[in-house]
């Protein structure tokens, strides 16, 4: 008869396989900033120390870039392989930086004479130049479609550079220009948001907010983003609640719905007996049945 433990493994057999299932540690990932009001952008922070404000230079696409740490060092999942951190910023990197924030501060400004010169029907947002110096990209808001290719034209000649025109929405104004919304906090689209999601007026409904437009509408003039964020908890904790208008029964007495408070999750009954208004919760109510 076989001896039972010849087919038992190693603890150390066991150890190694438990240590192959086991879910691999998620990697640091940091979040610098590479322009005053813009995103916040992912990178691998490499082997440094970093701490929030700290200047960097990290790898993009457009080649070494200048930013500062906004969040600093966390373990979580990166949704795709990042760019890495190159090195802290040294004097030099700071010296050029400034001298390109002159240089674009320049651009714009003749950008700006060239277009009150034409008394163009066009509001100019923001003038970028390339890191390589050699092409300008500018942006600007209009109401309707207008013919750039004139003006492309003339820019490019007065500022001696390749010059792109692209006209923007009243979302995208927003974030090239950056700023505080109502709340204190740096407007959503330009400190985190990387995509604007449809936002309309049946989220404000669904949250029982005054259908006040200038209260509803964020710096771009257009539904805040932030209408969305609560929306879905609104839709589930509405969905557990009776509907205005419903007969109930309740501890407190039956009656008629007549307001919904979704947070704390009660509703007002007119009551049937006496005619007046009482509060109850989920707890202290029975939806009436059909054959009751």
């Amino acid at each position: 008869m076989n001896d039972p433990t010849e087919s038992c493994e190693p603890a150390e057999a066991v150890e190694s396989l438990l240590d192959a299932e086991r879910e691999p540690e998620l990697p640091f990932v940091v979040g610098v900033r590479l322009r005053a009001g813009g995103p916040v952008y992912d990178f691998d922070p490499g082997p440094f120390t970093l701490r929030r404000y700290d200047r960097v230079m990290v790898d993009t696409d457009r080649g070494p870039a200048l930013g500062t740490v906004e969040v600093p060092p966390l373990r979580r999942r990166a949704p795709r392989r990042l760019q890495r951190v190159v090195d802290f910023a040294d004097p030099r990197d700071l010296v050029r930086e400034d001298a390109g924030l002159q240089r674009r501060n320049e651009l714009q400004r003749n950008a700006l004479a060239l277009i009150r010169d034409r008394e163009l029907p066009i509001k100019l947002v923001k003038v970028d130049p390339a890191a390589a110096g050699d092409k300008v990209t500018v942006f600007y808001a209009c109401e309707e479609r207008f013919e750039h290719r004139n003006l492309a034209r003339d820019l490019s000649s007065a500022l001696g550079l390749r010059v792109e025109m692209r006209q923007i929405g009243a979302r995208d104004e927003a974030r090239q220009s950056g700023g505080v919304g109502v709340c204190g906090r740096e407007l959503c689209c330009s400190s985190w948001l990387r995509e604007f999601e449809a936002v309309s007026v049946k989220m404000a409904k669904a949250q029982d907010l005054a259908l006040n437009f200038s209260k509803l509408a964020g710096q771009c003039g257009r539904l805040k983003c932030c209408l969305r964020y609560e929306y879905e908890t609104y839709v589930e904790l509405r969905r557990e609640l009776p509907k205005v208008g419903k007969s109930v029964e309740s501890t407190k007495g039956d009656g008629k719905v007549v307001r919904q408070s979704i947070l704390k999750q009660t509703v007002t009954l007119r009551r049937d007996e006496d005619d007046e208004l009482v509060e109850v919760s989920l707890e202290e109510l029975v939806e009436r049945r059909p054959d009751a």
